[in-house]
């Protein structure tokens, strides 16, 4: 991912910790209905594609001359302002330094990007805390995890739950935006991924979407902040044999955990249950390929993708 700007990387800690705050506060103080002062929405994503198709059209701007302007495709910029796509923090900033605008789209992107009502309502208080933990491990026992599925892969899983046309498109933005917290230069939180051999050997329909998938995670297991190990089925069942769990080290320096099968999902916070989870992903741990093997067993399962036979 390219670096955005210093400033942005370097209030990154500061805004999840005010974000934190300001959740908190929401959650224990009861707060009088918000005025509506502007015909613009309150709502995070749409308020960020009208500004980005107001600051266009008070300037008389066709999307192709901006496109010049900007050297962005004019699609795209067409899909940012209809809400259909939030786009990357690279064009926002591009954007932002056209206008002469400051860090205003960009900081609107951010909030639209961690704006938790693009998920089901059964998942928004997880994204949250998932935006501002501080480390991060996980168990896959039948999908990879959200933070590391290509756009392909989370197309595909979706669709299997029903998902079709525009809701499947922002579906699958708002999952693989989750890749973002893995992919900042300067502040992601240490991320373990515990995979079962099994998602390994489940592949997508298209092949190439598959070696791509396979290629994007031995990438994501170069980076500095990312470990990720493969338990391999002659392990034998194990304390989650049906259940991927998340854990979440929060800023407060607790731990919660997420626990999800094929029909529900349920984010637990108690600490004894949580300890619990944590000592039977341990054991899985400690029967684990170490980081080195678990890259080899990964470049194998690449290998074995079938070629698309050239046209």
């Amino acid at each position: 991912m390219t670096q955005v700007g210093g400033e942005y990387s370097a209030n990154r800690l500061n805004f999840r910790v005010w974000r934190a705050k300001f959740h908190k506060f929401h959650k224990e103080v009861v707060m009088p209905q918000r005025v509506a002062v502007t015909a613009l929405s309150h709502e995070p994503r749409k308020r960020f594609a009208e500004e980005v198709r107001r600051l266009r059209i008070e300037r008389s701007l066709s999307l192709r001359d901006l496109s010049k302007a900007v050297g962005w495709d004019p699609s795209l910029l067409g899909k940012m302002e209809s809400g259909n796509t939030l786009g990357g923090p690279e064009v926002v900033q591009a954007l932002d330094q056209y206008y002469g605008t400051g860090p205003l789209l960009l900081t609107l992107w951010e909030l639209a990007l961690g704006d938790p009502t693009q998920f089901k309502e059964q998942y928004r208080r997880y994204m949250m805390l998932e935006g501002e933990a501080t480390c991060l491990w996980h168990y896959a026992v039948s999908i990879l995890p959200g933070l590391l599925q290509t756009d392909a892969y989370a197309r595909e899983v979706l669709a299997l739950g029903g998902y079709r046309g525009k809701e499947l498109d922002l579906q699958v933005e708002a999952r693989t935006g989750r890749r973002k917290l893995l992919e900042r230069l300067d502040d992601s939180p240490p991320f373990r991924g515990l995979i079962s051999e099994a998602v390994l050997r489940t592949p997508l329909q298209d092949s190439e979407a598959w070696r791509h998938q396979l290629e994007y995670l031995l990438e994501a297991a170069d980076r500095r902040d990312i470990a990720i190990q493969v338990l391999p089925l002659s392990t034998g069942l194990c304390g989650l044999v049906s259940t991927a769990v998340m854990f979440l080290r929060l800023l407060d320096g607790t731990t919660v955990a997420y626990t999800e099968n094929a029909h529900r999902g349920e984010l637990i916070e108690d600490s004894a249950a949580v300890e619990h989870l944590q000592r039977a992903y341990d054991a899985m741990r400690d029967k684990a390929l170490n980081l080195a093997e678990s890259r080899s067993f990964i470049m194998r399962m690449l290998e074995e993708v079938p070629c698309v036979p050239s046209t």
